[in-house]
């Protein structure tokens, strides 16, 4: 009785504490995505500057990630994906040129929904949205139309293809 005891506690711990440590790695990869979404926002507002600052923010928050307590195939997922966003959030800092930008943005953008999707972190309801004209989609926390690749000549262009439920 004493031994099975023992392994339940035991068990009980182990998964506490991997539990604690996913957490933790949710609520960082969260802020990454709100710091996202800070980008998103200021290229949908023609905000070139603002989108470097905030750029800036977002590849910190994703460097402040503790991928080590992923699982071994999410973090692969991370470690890919988050190679990707660094470079891309490296060039859209350095450029004043918001075509440049939002070309960034882009592959920016689909590194956060292969990670987003492999991971399944998100705490609130996100909507992947699509430009048919930009051919390119992004993560959006409303589900009404923000273009970041247009700006305000095409605000409201795309749909939402998919609606991710948080976890």
């Amino acid at each position: 009785m004493k031994k099975i005891l023992g392994i339940v506690a035991i068990i009980t711990i182990a998964t506490t504490a991997l539990t604690y440590a996913q957490s933790k790695t949710d609520v960082a990869l969260n802020q990454a995505l709100t710091a996202y979404y800070e980008v998103k926002n200021a290229l949908a507002a023609d905000k070139k500057d603002l989108a470097i600052e905030k750029v800036k923010v977002f590849s910190a928050k994703v460097n402040a990630v503790n991928h080590k307590d992923l699982p071994a195939d999410q973090h692969k997922i991370f470690m890919e994906q988050a190679g990707i966003i660094k470079s891309k959030a490296a060039q859209l800092a350095g450029s004043n040129d918001i075509k440049t930008q939002r070309k960034a943005f882009e592959g920016i953008s689909y590194a956060m929904i292969k990670t987003l999707k492999g991971l399944k972190f998100n705490s609130k309801t996100v909507y992947i949205q699509h430009c048919p004209m930009a051919k390119a989609s992004w993560l959006n926390e409303k589900e009404n139309i923000e273009n970041p690749y247009y700006g305000s000549m095409m605000f409201n262009c795309g749909d939402v293809s998919e609606t991710i439920k948080s976890n």
